[in-house]
């Protein structure tokens, strides 16, 4: 496609572990590739990389990804400053101290009404337990280092498993082929609605999502936050097409909802479960899990 189009610039996105050492084989391969396009048209793109987090921006939703752009002409981009900041984290300057916090999960979801027509009911063994989890957490709650009953060994599942939001939070990352189990989940102990989770991704609230829910969620979860992409194009109007700048706001910046209600109650642990306190190991390491002990034996 680049070869075909050559546009003035260009912005590859994907995953992090593009880019992890001693698995970069596909990025590799995507310099080795633009390298070749420059030899056979002329042009001379030079990507420019950078791992971002889309919570530094304002999307409300902790999600990290690679991100590629060059120009046709070779000029240098410049990736923009980072303009919110974690509340947990010290500043690192002066100047870090004058942005905003992240936006939360409660400014992108406060005024959303789901479809009455849209079955959003947790289902599956683990459903009932998702009440006793409270607002950001997940199942190490319920684990010997959590402050909730021990039924878990330590990291013994996903770190998506049994995931709620917490309202003064950002969103965990929306996943694109969840389990019954896998969250984020509501903090109303619920499934997210279609609506609800175009927000998260700061979708303008005029697009529509096509086809059934699996399918609905796995576009999503594969999508680019929107407010990530007009950040971006914000940069590459002016240092790229030598366009003017524009002024303002981005227009999909979640507004800011404070006050922030208080977390919802948390439910005790149905007698059901708790057949399965006890003690429990924790995962042993990388490597040792009962997965990866499984896979050695099949492959011995």
């Amino acid at each position: 496609m680049l070869e075909e189009a050559l546009p003035r610039a260009f912005l590859v996105e994907n995953v992090e572990g593009l880019a992890f050492a001693g698995k970069d084989e596909g990025l590799r391969l995507l310099m080795e590739q633009i390298g070749q396009i420059n030899k056979r048209t002329g042009s001379n793109y030079k990507p420019e990389m950078e791992i971002l987090s889309a919570a530094e921006y304002g999307v409300p939703q902790l999600r990290e990804r690679v991100i590629l752009i060059a120009s046709r002409d070779g000029a240098k981009f410049r990736f923009p400053e980072p303009t919110h900041r974690s509340p947990d984290e010290p500043a690192r300057d002066l100047f870090q101290w004058n942005r905003p916090t992240f936006r939360t999960a409660w400014d992108a979801l406060a005024d959303v009404r789901p479809d009455q027509d849209e079955s959003l009911e947790v289902r599956g063994k683990w459903a009932d337990l998702l009440p006793s989890i409270p607002e950001g957490c997940n199942y190490l709650h319920h684990t010997d280092r959590g402050e909730g009953l021990p039924l878990f060994g330590w990291r013994r599942r996903y770190w998506s498993f049994l995931l709620k939001l917490a309202k003064n939070r950002p969103s965990w990352t929306v996943q694109a082929q969840p389990g019954p189990a896998i969250g984020p989940f509501h903090w109303e102990n619920r499934r997210l609605a279609m609506r609800e989770l175009c927000r998260l991704q700061t979708f303008p609230d005029d697009v529509m999502i096509t086809g059934g829910r699996t399918s609905q969620q796995r576009q999503l979860g594969n999508a680019v936050p929107s407010l990530m992409a007009e950040v971006l194009g914000r940069e590459i109007r002016p240092q790229l097409l030598r366009l003017p700048p524009l002024e303002g706001l981005p227009k999909l910046l979640p507004p800011d909802r404070s006050p922030i209600p208080p977390a919802e109650p948390v439910a005790q642990v149905p007698r059901k479960f708790r057949k399965l306190i006890g003690d429990h190991e924790a995962h042993p390491g990388t490597g040792k899990g009962y997965g990866a002990l499984a896979r050695l034996e099949t492959e011995s």
